[in-house]
């Protein structure tokens, strides 16, 4: 009885080795299982629903063949067909090996028939020695080689790339494409800079990543810039950041935004299209179709209508190209170059073919110089000249080379005029060399003054009074009570002040000595009713804000004449 006993457990030992043995050589084909041979007859006759442990041994198939994963190693291979026959468990030091790849971990689920698996605690995946994968767990996907990890509340998700290291909840690895990201908030670090954002994509091969949502791209140490946008494109190698999508940089020396172009990080430089801007903390904004921005050097240059804008001058620099030095407070614009001024209601609109600001080094003020062929317009007052200066110290404009000033019916022209102003409005003007001022009266008649020298006082913006000494002479046509003109008066003397009221003349004075002849108008010659140097400008006076680009060929011919201070005489 004892024997026939041991005879029946005999047998039930041999026909469990041999269901595991069959079990495992049809479940894990590349893997083979050490386990003693039994009973054919009682192989046929499996137990089911029990746990069989077994030592597993390394195959040593080739472990570069495509797609394939390999077991490398395990303390214990289990497989509990209660669950699922379809995958075997593995604890203890699991390692898995595909082509140069390796994944470790403390126990796994392995589906040799896919080349998948999960594994569980300290997971890591090891590339050479460049790439590393940290984990709480890992789902692989033979058949589309996507690798996901998933992170702990203790143990983020890590990928270490060099000096690169990403860290997130979740992670996916395309392991063919060898493309990594995430969608539930990550960080990016690298030797330069950090990286924040909802979703990111890292490519270790091009050192390429792609972020959406919430980006925030800023130095380690959050005092150089600060990146703030939507979309960006960012290599971990080269540090440069494509801006692809409306985009913020915050500097210590300005703020930038752009929707396209590109910032480099580690120098500062950028070079930004789409109509970006860069706004600086003294009030200054420089746009242009394409910018180039040194943050370092604090230096900006635009090409394609540029606009450099200045709040506290209430001005404003335009043109095809320009330059901007943040530092000197200086400006370069050319190509249908305009400035503005716009602190009063009217705006002054002023070209040259070239307009300059820059700081004297010597006490700081602030020159403005546009040259050549200068015309401005304002709803009050335009000229021209072949150059023009502003002063901000003494507030005043200087006009050289055949300047003239037109307010109204009014004209005047010497060879230098200087134009002080109070808050953008004309407080006096001065004519040092030679003056000449003219008013149309009616028809071919104007009203006439020349003299050496012309100062010209101004009250809200109108003319108050009129101061002319050396060689002053005169032609008035004075209106009569019932506003017609029937005489003609030409006066010549030393000095003369004139008083205006309302833009009109109110009362005139000459001395010491006064000559003079008074001319009914149906007696008077034409050549008596100009003055030597006489000549009327009305057309090349601007028209308009846009008129200033306008340089009719007469403008050319005025400037192209001597400026000794000589005035050519018109015979009429």
């Amino acid at each position: 009885m004892a024997q026939s006993v041991k005879e029946n457990n005999n047998k039930s030992l041999r026909h469990r080795r041999t269901n595991i043995l069959l079990c495992l050589l049809a479940i894990v084909a590349p893997v083979l299982l050490c386990a003693k041979p039994g009973n054919q007859q009682a192989a046929q006759e499996p137990v089911i629903g029990k746990t069989y442990p077994v030592t597993p041994t390394v195959p040593s198939a080739d472990r570069h063949a495509p797609g394939r994963v390999f077991l490398e190693r395990a303390d214990k291979l289990w497989m509990d067909d209660r669950i699922d026959s379809n995958y075997q468990v593995l604890t203890g030091n699991v390692i898995f090996r595909k082509a140069d790849m390796y994944m470790y971990c403390d126990s796994a689920h392995f589906y040799d028939k896919e080349g998948s698996l999960e594994a569980f605690g300290n997971v890591r995946m090891e590339q050479g020695d460049t790439l590393f994968v940290y984990a709480a767990q890992l789902d692989y996907d033979g058949p589309t080689e996507l690798a996901t990890f998933i992170g702990s509340q203790d143990r983020r998700v890590r990928l270490i790339n060099r000096d690169v290291e990403l860290t997130t909840d979740l992670f996916y690895y395309d392991i063919a494409a060898n493309l990594g990201y995430y969608n539930t908030n990550g960080q990016i670090t690298d030797a330069e800079n950090r990286l924040t954002s909802t979703y990111g994509e890292y490519s270790p091969d091009t050192k390429e990543a792609e972020f959406r949502i919430n980006v925030v791209l800023n130095d380690l140490m959050e005092k150089k810039f600060r990146m703030s946008t939507e979309q960006l494109r960012y290599n971990t190698d080269t540090h440069i950041a494509q801006i692809v999508s409306p985009t913020v940089i915050v500097t210590d020396s300005a703020t930038v935004y752009s929707s396209n172009g590109w910032y480099d990080t580690e120098n500062g430089k950028s070079e930004l299209y789409h109509r970006s801007r860069v706004v600086t903390p003294q009030g200054n904004t420089l746009t242009g179709d394409t910018l180039f921005y040194d943050n370092v050097a604090h230096f900006g240059e635009a090409f394609g209508n540029m606009v450099l804008t200045d709040s506290i001058r209430s001005s404003a620099l335009e043109g095809d190209y320009g330059i901007y030095f943040q530092d000197l407070d200086s400006a370069f614009v050319t190509g249908r170059a305009r400035a503005l001024e716009y602190s009063r209601q009217d705006t002054l609109y002023l070209h040259g073919d070239t307009i300059r600001g820059y700081m004297l080094w010597n006490d700081s003020t602030h020159v403005v110089t546009a040259y050549p062929r200068v015309r401005f317009w304002r709803v009050d007052i335009q000229g021209l000249c072949d150059s023009l200066s502003f002063m901000e110290r003494d507030s005043i404009m200087y006009m050289h080379r055949h300047p003239i000033v037109w307010n109204g019916k009014r004209q005047v022209f010497g060879n230098v005029i200087q134009v002080h102003l109070n808050d953008s409005t004309v407080d006096w003007a001065r004519l040092p060399d030679f003056a000449f001022v003219a008013e149309h009266i009616d028809e071919e008649f104007y009203n006439q003054l020349t003299g050496k020298e012309l100062t010209a006082f101004f009250s809200n913006g109108q003319l108050n009074r009129l101061d002319v000494s050396g060689n002053v002479e005169v032609i008035m046509l004075p209106q009569e009570n019932d506003s017609t003109y029937n005489k003609i008066i030409k006066s010549e003397s030393s000095f003369l002040k004139a008083y205006f009221k309302d833009q009109k003349l109110d009362r005139l004075s000459m001395w010491p000595e006064v000559t003079g002849v008074v001319t009914p108008l149906y007696l008077v010659r034409k050549v008596n009713c100009y003055l030597q140097n006489f000549k009327w400008y009305d057309a090349l006076r601007p028209k308009d804000k846009d008129d200033i680009f306008n340089v009719p060929p007469e403008m050319n011919a005025l400037l192209n004449e001597p400026a000794n201070g000589s005035r050519r005489k018109n015979s009429l």
